[in-house]
């Protein structure tokens, strides 16, 4: 017998969500942020390394960009048309991508119902392949707002609410104060009325985890530490220095406080294909070295107690084309007297 049918009985589909570290060389936190020296003042966004950007192992971890619905804090593509400008075509993409049309604002909550402008932190697609995992995400700001140094850590809200927000990119959850997807229980001093974890400017941002999206709330950052702010202000001038200085505030904002953590999730998808060899299945082996020039068993013991060794498993198709291999862990004996079930387990 060479071949045995499977039956739609042996299959089945199993889904699993896998969740791993996201950052290159599979550490659970960013400490160390670097940028390109050959970025210019034309780049849009601000890619963000993990070492120097002229070292072999060097790989971008995610992107910085600033958006403004006016086009403020850039120069203009052209001085001719009003408003065109890098801030105002940022603004627009990620407004599109998330709200799904182009004239709805980011709504942050109360304080700021209809944002102007945005930062974003876009994660590599590389780095979160499939999505990225909530309840992980935590990321600590370093800031001044010229009287004090604050230090800032933010988390999404996950594991605070009971109902799930979608928009056009997915799962949507708001970006508070705490760690580890819950809000901190404590409130701003001068925000008494304020709930935990937000500012009186709403939210800290939008964590999108299918899109791999953070976006962050210029507004509350620009509050002073006493209201759960960072003192972190926008520069609004018509010029590519502004845009650069935009970037590169938060950028050392992030270097400064040295902790970005986050995980990714992945769903796998498995096939598990149950092999069933009965007791009178491949007890002969089909290897020619078996039979002598002259026609007999070279071993003679085979004769009557015929007996293999199942080292693998081929997966054919019905034109008897092989499809793939599953090697056994170590050797299975088989004869007469033995009976095998084989688990093929397949990751997709």
């Amino acid at each position: 017998m060479s071949f045995v049918s499977l039956n739609a009985s042996d299959f089945v589909v199993s889904a699993d969500s896998i969740t791993s570290t996201l950052w290159s060389g599979q550490t659970p936190t960013l400490t160390q942020f670097f940028t390109s020296s050959q970025t210019s003042s034309f780049n849009t966004y601000l890619d963000v390394f993990q070492t120097s950007s002229l070292r072999s192992d060097s790989e971008v971890q995610f992107a910085i960009a600033y958006g403004e619905t006016e086009g403020s804090g850039s120069s203009p593509y052209n001085n001719l048309v009003t408003g065109s400008s890098p801030t105002k075509v940022t603004y627009g993409q990620f407004r599109t991508l998330v709200n799904g049309d182009e004239n709805t604002n980011f709504n942050f909550g109360t304080g700021n119902t209809n944002s102007r402008d945005i930062f974003v932190l876009n994660v590599n697609r590389a780095r979160y392949k499939e999505k990225l995992f909530p309840g992980t995400f935590n990321l600590v700001l370093s800031g001044s707002d010229g009287t004090e140094v604050t230090r800032l850590q933010l988390t999404d809200n996950s594991k605070d609410i009971t109902t799930l927000t979608f928009t056009d990119a997915g799962r949507v959850f708001d970006i508070v104060s705490g760690s580890n997807g819950n809000a901190t229980t404590a409130t701003p001093i001068s925000a008494s009325t304020t709930t935990a974890g937000y500012t009186p400017s709403g939210s800290y941002g939008k964590y999108l985890p299918d899109v791999g999206l953070i976006v962050l709330n210029p507004r509350a950052l620009a509050l002073s530490g006493s209201f759960g702010g960072l003192g972190l202000t926008v520069n609004n001038d018509l010029t590519d220095e502004a845009l650069i200085a935009n970037h590169s505030q938060l950028f050392e904002s992030i270097k400064l406080a040295q902790t970005f953590s986050l995980n990714s999730e992945e769903t796998i998808t498995s096939d598990y294909i149950f092999v069933r060899v009965g007791n009178s299945d491949f007890n002969y082996s089909t290897n020619p070295s078996m039979i002598s020039g002259s026609g007999e068993f070279v071993y003679s013991s085979l004769i009557n107690n015929p007996q293999t060794f199942i080292t693998s498993v081929g997966l054919y198709n019905d034109a008897n084309e092989l499809l793939s291999v599953a090697k056994l862990s170590k050797p299975l004996v088989k004869d007469f007297t033995k009976e095998a079930l084989v688990r093929v387990k397949l990751d997709f």
